[in-house]
């Protein structure tokens, strides 16, 4: 009986002792996640927008037009803008993005790893790939998550891009005069169509890269693609995401540059009344939609590679080589 009781004691320090002492290294094990992810989304935007920068402004100046687009018709604009503001206008606006898509990328992102982790828990599949839905539902958590915090800045990045420099110096001139002459309320001129967009968009993206990568690994027998695999899977992710949201797109480029084009648009479904009342249904909505299907499978599978590349290579110099996303 007095042994047993000494041993009692001893026992419960060695079984505790260890929980305790593992508790510190898994937060820092989950801090060092969450910070690699926000670094790897970070730089995965800034390449991926600064590649197709010109393109995009492109895209944007038809968008807000009632300008019939045409390939031909964007290489005249895209050349003339050359000739009259000089090469680097091309990338007008592209601070303002820089600014935006930084922050937006890194949150999407690392918004991404912590649903798909928190929805593994809720449908019993740590460790595993999701299932079809949760995958879905994922992504669109993480592109409604970013857009909601950065959403000012992509008003402010559609307004440089339309506009000539003379009206707007720099981000921050963009911040005070909308302020002073429109309105706060104006930043957020837009919002439920992008919400609306965001949905399905970046659900539909990261549905369809993290689908193709889970079939290249049961059909191939590799665990990892390769990285032109990875922009090929990214790109077919950014071409279906693009397509299902366009409309809303076009809607929100509106709204957000009505004050500077002289334009009111009250609501969503009465700019959708009037671009297709104007300019027609498919010539209207879908305005600079094969545009985006250059530059939106570019971007993406850019985006998605680089995010990948970028998390594998933090955590080889983190741990050592073998680690793999």
């Amino acid at each position: 009986m007095g042994n047993g009781v000494r041993e009692g004691p001893v026992e419960f320090q060695r079984d505790v002792e260890p929980v305790t002492a593992r508790i510190p290294a898994e937060d820092n094990q989950e801090k060092k996640k969450v910070l690699n992810s926000l670094m790897s989304g970070a730089l995965a935007g800034a390449v991926a927008k600064t590649a197709v920068a010109p393109l995009d402004r492109t895209k944007i100046m038809f968008q807000v037009s009632s300008k019939r687009f045409s390939a031909k018709e964007a290489y005249r604009l895209i050349y003339r803008t050359y000739l009259n503001e000089g090469f680097w206008s091309l990338w007008r606006g592209n601070s303002a993005t820089m600014v935006r898509v930084i922050p937006y990328a890194a949150i999407q992102f690392c918004a991404h790893e912590e649903y798909k982790q928190i929805l593994g828990n809720y449908y019993g599949f740590q460790g595993k790939a999701l299932t079809p839905f949760p995958r879905f539902i994922a992504g669109s958590l993480a592109g409604t998550t970013a857009a909601m915090v950065t959403y000012p800045l992509d008003m402010v990045r559609a307004r440089m891009a339309v506009t000539p420099k003379e009206m707007y110096s720099s981000i921050v001139h963009v911040f005070i005069r909308i302020s002073r002459e429109e309105g706060l309320k104006t930043l957020y001129r837009g919002f439920t169509p992008t919400i609306l967009g965001v949905i399905p968009y970046a659900g539909l993206s990261f549905f369809t890269y993290e689908t193709l990568k889970k079939l290249h690994a049961e059909h191939s027998g590799k665990a990892q693609p390769s990285p032109p695999e990875r922009l090929l899977f990214g790109a077919c992710a950014g071409l279906i995401g693009q397509s299902a949201s366009y409309p809303l797109d076009v809607v929100r480029r509106r709204m957000q540059t009505a004050g500077v084009l002289g334009h009111t648009y009250s609501s969503i479904l009465l700019t959708m009344q009037e671009i297709v009342r104007e300019e027609g249904l498919i010539r209207g909505l879908y305005k600079g939609l094969s545009m985006n299907w250059v530059k939106g499978p570019i971007a993406v599978g850019i985006s998605f590679t680089t995010f990948d590349l970028t998390q594998i290579l933090l955590r080889k110099l983190q741990h050592g080589p073998g680690l793999e996303r």
